[in-house]
This record gives structure tokens, sequence and C-alpha cells, in this order.
């Protein structure tokens, strides 16, 4: 397939683009800093710099693509939109391009659902995660409404916290609730999973939430 990718630098995105390329997919990867791309140069690599929150500056990368994934997030603590504004500029330029299929990167702890074991449920979340990440939460909630919103054939993907592992390809999925038990996942198996539900029309329309 055609994958664009945002959010390319990050450390969910880098393994997106180095998972991309070994399974065969040609890969346009939207930074705004080439030098922070930690992937070598590949034939089927297309890099484009521009700002994620500007329509008009992303809809060649979009162009033509089969799906477009999303790993955007907050970088550090404090007032964050980038994933708010990253989604509605990626969605506005999809709409004009004529390409449907969106995969999203959320983050479970934002959520609090009847998966949710009662101490996650009522501790957990809101009284120490909600409070660490407040901001980024909120920025993240923004974005989901905008997929949501959007009309597309979106899928978002809702991990819990982020490990810097490889990949077991042992992961667990649910689709429109969250894991009970589900703490964390490494951003190798996250991309894993994100890759995977691209072609799954089960997925459209619904968030799959991933955990070990």
């Amino acid at each position: 397939m055609r994958l664009t990718i945002f959010g390319a630098t990050g450390g969910t995105g880098i393994q997106l683009v180095r998972q991309a390329l070994e399974e065969g997919h040609d890969v346009t990867a939207v930074v705004r800093d080439p030098a922070r791309l930690g992937a070598p140069a590949h034939e089927r690599l297309r890099v484009v710099t521009a700002d994620v929150t500007d329509a008009a500056a992303v809809q060649p990368a979009v162009e033509g693509a089969d799906a477009v994934l999303s790993a955007l997030g907050p970088r550090g603590r404090g007032p964050a939109t980038i994933c708010r504004d990253g989604a509605r500029a990626i969605i506005e330029a999809m709409g004009k391009a004529g390409v449907r299929r969106l995969v999203v990167c959320s983050a479970a702890g934002a959520f609090t659902d009847t998966g949710d074991g009662l101490l996650t449920r009522y501790v957990v979340k809101p009284l120490i995660l909600n409070r660490l990440l407040k901001d980024a939460f909120e920025d993240m909630r923004h974005c989901e409404r905008e997929v949501r919103d959007s009309g597309l054939d979106w899928t978002l993907v809702r991990p819990p916290r982020l490990l810097d592992k490889e990949a077991t390809g042992r992961y667990r999925t649910a689709t429109d609730i969250n894991l009970r038990g589900g703490r964390s996942i490494s951003r190798a198996d996250l991309a894993a999973c994100m890759l995977g539900v691209i072609g799954d029309d089960d997925s459209i329309r619904h968030h799959v939430s991933v955990a070990y």
C-alpha cells in the first residue's frame, strides 16, 4: 500500500515507518525536521517537510495514499493542541485529496469506560493520570472528536503506557471498550497493531484498545 505517516519522528512514528517499509509498503513520512527522522534512506521512503497543522501544506503528502496514519503527540507537559490541530489539518487535506482511510493513535488513559477495573476507573485515571497528564489528555479528547466527526473511514487506537522495547507480537485488543489490566505496551507492538487495523474493515469507525 501507499501509506502517509504523521508524527514520523516520534517513538511510535519511527516504528510505523520502519515496520511499514519492512512489510513492503511505500511510505511518505511527514516531518517538521528531517534530521530527526531515525530511519535510513530507502527507495520506498519519501520524506515531506511540512507544518502538520496546515492542511494546504500536508495535502501533497496525502495525495494518492491508500491510508493515513497519525502518531502525533505532545512533547512534554503543559498546554498542547498538536493532536487536535494536526487531526483537523489531516482530515481537511484527506477530504480534498479524496483519501478515506485514517488510523490515529490516541490514549487509553484519557478515557474511562466499563472495561476498566474499579481501581483504574475511580482512582488511577481520575486522581493520578488525569492530573499528571491533564493537558495532553484534553488535547487527545479534542482530537478524537475531530476524527469521529470527520466522516472518514477512521479507526482510533488507544494504548496505555508506552515502552521502548522490542516487539513481542503478543498483545491483546478490544473494540469499543478498554482492556482490563492493560497497563503497558511497547511502541513497536503498538505500531504493528496500527498497521494491522488498516485492512480490517470491522475496525472502521471504532476505537481499538491495545495492551499486553
